[in-house]
């Protein structure tokens, strides 16, 4: 008896963190997102949780699918230049709406709907978070019911910021026509239950809680979504999001399971469920300094000088660096570390498909041998028999730090011992992230002054397109004690051809042509010892095994395709 009291306390109590049921229902899809979504407008809060809990009512006119490639929405085409949709000279792009969409009120979707979506997050008094979608927008114009036609104030080589993805779903103009500006906070009925065209409505709203939704009746697809009904539930945490999807079946979906991979796996053995990874373009890497970090120097430790004067003594050699890399087994990393959760690449850009390079594949391979030969060919030797060898009379002694975090200190001594097989001496330095990420002009810790040889972090595109993210090794991203250490080329490498590439990507709007230029980029940037990538980091969540059609999305919102989803 005292054993059935304990099994039932600890079902209720997993029912009351899920708020579902104890038994799975077929007519409803029980999400768990750990963090709970606050509002149901993306517009006023760019949180994931929030933009995926309003993207199952609330559509844009384009998303992305898994690959990053653009797919009509509510919309008949993607506008191009070879379509007509883009001008000739960059500054239009012209959308052509579908004429078969309503919103889920029966009323006509219409361009005048997008029109106000524009404006509204562009409104100065507005204070929308996802501001920067419209960088650039001049006017937004209905060139009839079913036209928009959007103009820049120049050349848009890469017009899809508005409307495109999750980050922008068109608002109903009816609904929110007296929410513009200062007056958006203040429209509760419309920020908790937005009308859409997405495949559910909104029935129920408990701030920092659940989201109760049910089907829409006048979704464009017929038959679907096949659920009645879906209960988007936040709170707890991580690992008990992943018990409820995998070992218990309590719940249908779980988003960032963040967990030890050995966890994580452990409990998809149980049967119940199944680990689902996206990758976008996060990429852990280790950047290499191309300046003398040498406390000595004073004010101009790991400054760059135009000259070359302050250089690294001896990591821009490329005998070093590049020995360095090969010692590597980025697939130990990537498999014990990060599990489902990571790839090893030998890429800074590894995404979407058509940005990514196949020149630099040969570091998947790790080859003690060929390191240690590589700095004998280059007369990178141990003199005097310590271990340790040195370049033009300076021992190869490394100074590597990252954030404080259990898989990045594992990482650090897996390198370490990879690296003494070589000859190099790394002195390990971990570091609490606040103050590692943070802007603390003060401290000697933080990653934009690099006062160490190596550090490692990751980071990313925040689309799918890359020009703004390449610009971070401009030479004039150099961080520097002039800027306040501000600037994003943290390695302070210079080059002048990948700088000339920047600008010619500034001009050019033909997609292929974008792609062969970032891959020029990115192999330039690994190429020449920027930077050495890891592990290409992904997305990990988990579904039960009953639901099917699910598609794992890192570009787009991981519940892009929930309308196609179905239970067996």
């Amino acid at each position: 008896m005292k054993k059935f009291t304990v099994l039932l306390i600890a079902l209720l109590a997993l029912a009351s963190f899920t708020g579902i049921g104890v038994a799975q229902d077929g007519d409803t899809v029980n999400i768990l997102f750990w963090q709970a979504a606050s509002s149901l407008n993306p517009y006023l809060s760019g949180g994931t949780k929030e933009l995926e809990a309003a993207s199952l009512v609330i559509e844009p006119l384009v998303r992305y699918d898994p690959d990053g490639v653009m797919v009509p929405w509510l919309v008949n085409e993607v506008p191009t230049v070879a379509n007509g949709g883009v001008s000739e000279d960059l500054t239009t792009i012209t959308w052509n709406l579908r004429d078969d969409i309503v919103w889920s009120d029966g009323s006509a979707f219409t361009a005048h709907d997008v029109v106000f979506t524009g404006e509204y997050c562009m409104h100065p008094e507005g204070g929308c978070s996802t501001l920067s979608q419209f960088d650039g927008v001049e006017s937004l114009e209905a060139v009839d019911d079913h036209t928009v036609k959007i103009t820049f104030t120049g050349p848009k080589p890469f017009p899809y910021g508005p409307f495109v993805g999750y980050f922008t779903p068109i608002l109903q103009k009816a609904q929110f026509a007296n929410c513009m500006g200062v007056a958006s906070q203040e429209c509760t009925e419309q920020n908790f239950a937005p009308i859409g065209t997405g495949p559910f409505m909104v029935e129920d709203f408990r701030p920092n809680d659940v989201v109760t939704y049910v089907r829409n009746p006048n979704y464009r697809v017929e038959g679907q979504p096949s659920f009645d009904r879906a209960v988007f539930k936040g709170g707890g945490d991580a690992e008990s999001a992943a018990r409820a999807v995998l070992e218990t079946g309590e719940a249908d979906y779980a988003w960032n399971l963040q967990i030890s991979p050995a966890v994580l796996s452990a409990m998809e053995g149980a049967g119940q469920g199944t680990v689902v990874v996206a990758f976008a373009t996060n990429v852990e890497r280790l950047m290499v300094n191309h300046t003398n970090p040498d406390p000595a120097l004073g004010e101009n430790r790991s400054v760059w000088m135009a000259d070359g004067s302050n250089g690294h003594p001896f990591l821009q050699v490329d005998a070093i660096w590049m020995a360095m890399s090969k010692a590597i087994d980025r697939n130990v990393i990537a498999e014990q570390l990060y599990g489902a959760g990571g790839i090893a690449t030998c890429n800074i850009l590894p995404g979407p498909p058509i940005y990514a390079s196949t020149n630099n594949d040969d570091c998947l391979v790790q080859d003690i041998d060929a390191a240690n030969a590589m700095l004998d060919e280059a007369g990178v030797m141990d003199s005097d028999g310590d271990g340790i060898r040195e370049y033009m009379g300076t021992p190869l002694h490394v100074s590597y730090q990252t954030s404080t975090n259990a898989v990045r200190q594992s990482t650090q001594a897996l390198i370490k011992q990879w690296w003494s097989e070589i000859g190099i001496e790394t002195e390990l330095r971990n570091i609490d992230a606040a103050v590692f990420f943070g802007g603390d002009v003060a401290s000697p810790d933080t990653y934009a002054k690099f006062y160490t040889d190596i550090e490692m972090y990751t980071n990313g595109s925040n689309g799918t397109d890359p020009e703004t993210y390449m610009g971070n090794w401009r030479t004039t991203e150099i961080t520097s004690p002039a800027t306040g250490w501000l600037g994003s080329n943290v390695s302070r490498w210079y080059n002048e051809d990948y700088d000339a590439l920047l600008d010619q990507m500034s001009q050019t709007g033909v997609l292929e042509e974008r792609a062969s230029l970032a891959i020029q980029m990115n192999d330039l940037l690994v190429q020449t010892g920027a930077m050495i990538p890891l592990v290409y980091r992904g997305s990990v969540s988990a579904h039960h095994n009953s639901v099917n059609g699910i598609a794992m999305n890192a570009w787009d919102a991981e519940l892009w395709n929930v309308a196609e989803w179905t239970r067996s």
